[in-house]
């Protein structure tokens, strides 16, 4: 594939996609990115990945960032699983996250990518049905 190819389908992208290296530093934010975090590529770019992880999750997001670098791979792999995520009005917003760790010619990682689609009005229908279930279940005992 041709770098400019690359960059359309990138540029093109529906769900985000986020690219920090090894010092966590973000590198790539695409415009799928910004809709989703509401950060323009300016204000991302050059950012710790920080500015997207909540302040509770920050210590284990960052053991297993570099523990998922170290090991070459993610315990992830495949898998979207859906968490919180900070954006730039300060919300809490649920997203579904892929993350693969990019490795180098030498087999090295050079940094981690992330995919992201935001799925908070799913995730909070899903929580309110749940709730809704949990309350028919206890009347049904009463």
């Amino acid at each position: 594939m041709d770098p400019t190819t690359a960059a359309v389908l990138l540029e093109q992208s529906p769900d985000a996609v986020i690219f920090a290296g090894i010092d966590g530093l973000i590198t790539v934010w695409n415009p799928a990115a910004q809709r989703v975090f509401g950060f323009a590529p300016a204000e991302a770019i050059g950012q710790r990945l920080d500015i997207i992880v909540p302040e509770q999750f920050r210590s284990a997001h960052w053991t297993g960032y570099d523990r998922a670098l170290e090991a070459g791979k993610t315990k992830y792999e495949g898998q979207a699983p859906t968490t919180r995520a900070n954006n730039k009005a300060g919300e809490t917003i649920y997203v579904d996250l892929g993350f693969s760790i990019v490795l180098g010619a030498d087999g090295k990682a050079t940094g981690a990518m992330a995919t992201a689609r935001d799925c908070t009005e799913r995730f909070n229908r899903d929580r309110e049905m749940r709730r809704e279930l949990r309350e028919l279940k206890e009347s049904a005992k009463a």
